[in-house]
């Protein structure tokens, strides 16, 4: 069975939106998001521009801040500052990669904890490793919502992550353990992958290198889960797993594209909407 991501983001999104018009009815409150993109790189445009038609469609107001790549770290820090201090800026996204002269951890350090709806913040990184509650990295979230959507309950399964990274692998790997799974973590350099992967009930892939995962690696029956975006010289789009041959063996994988993908934006939607209801419940 394929996980068909569009149309679980479909759902959640038309949920946020429901959320938001009884904000706005009972409080009059119109949840904020404060956009930074610094430089012109195009990828970079386009996704701001998909996440601004998104918010648009649900009800959120986007305040997009569009700087040049001369910037400074000193300037950039500054509005990082004044959105804190917007209290009609309820979540705030900072468009990665930033330029090389500019420390990308420093800005992201400077987002307020409660705002930052990327999930990105050391504070929020802790939160999730306690166990306790944060705003959580959205394509993890994304994940994790996409397992519930096909009745997949990680309690007691053995679930294996392919990738180490603090966007997806480290946080995706702390929420399946936080939902009782038993989680392995690999890389590039793990010795026998094709084992560690054999083992999956539950198999995530994220480590951005295109068909890298076999698909007679895959137990019979697990779920699937591939983050991976690789585009080949063809032009085409294509995961980290052998899709045609994984699809064979597995009882649920995400296409690529059309599985994770559409769930990031959507559940920075999500962490919008929690975060403007955590600043009523403050002021309340």
């Amino acid at each position: 069975m394929i996980i068909d991501g569009k149309a679980v983001a479909r759902e959640i999104q038309k949920q946020v939106k429901e959320e938001i018009e009884g904000l706005k009815r009972r409080w009059g409150m119109v949840p904020g998001l404060g956009v930074v993109l610094v430089g012109d790189d195009p990828a970079s445009h386009l996704y701001v521009r998909n996440k601004e038609k998104m918010c648009k469609e649900v009800g959120i107001r986007s305040q997009e801040h569009l700087l040049p790549a001369s910037v400074s770290e000193k300037e950039l820090l500054s509005l990082i500052h004044n959105l804190n201090r917007d209290k009609e800026i309820h979540g705030i996204l900072v468009q990665l990669p930033l330029p090389a002269h500019i420390r990308s951890e420093k800005i992201l350090e400077a987002v307020s904890p409660q705002k930052d709806v990327d999930g990105f913040h050391p504070v929020n990184q802790g939160l999730l490793l306690l166990g306790a509650e944060g705003l959580k990295p959205c394509t993890p979230l994304g994940i994790m919502k996409l397992l519930d959507s096909i009745g997949c309950d990680p309690k007691g399964k053995n679930a294996t992550v392919v990738g180490r990274s603090n966007i997806v692998g480290k946080p995706v790997a702390l929420m399946l353990l936080a939902r009782h799974a038993t989680v392995t973590v690999c890389h590039s350099r793990t010795a026998q992958l094709k084992d560690e992967v054999g083992r999956a009930d539950i198999l995530v892939v994220a480590i951005g290198k295109a068909g890298l995962i076999r698909g007679d690696w895959i137990k019979p029956g697990a779920v699937v889960i591939d983050v991976g975006s690789n585009r080949l010289p063809s032009g085409k789009f294509v995961g980290d797993v052998e899709f045609e041959s994984a699809k064979e063996r597995a009882s649920w994988i995400s296409p690529v594209p059309g599985g994770v993908g559409p769930m990031t934006i959507c559940m920075l939607l999500f962490n919008t909407l929690r975060a403007a209801r955590e600043s009523l419940q403050r002021e309340s």
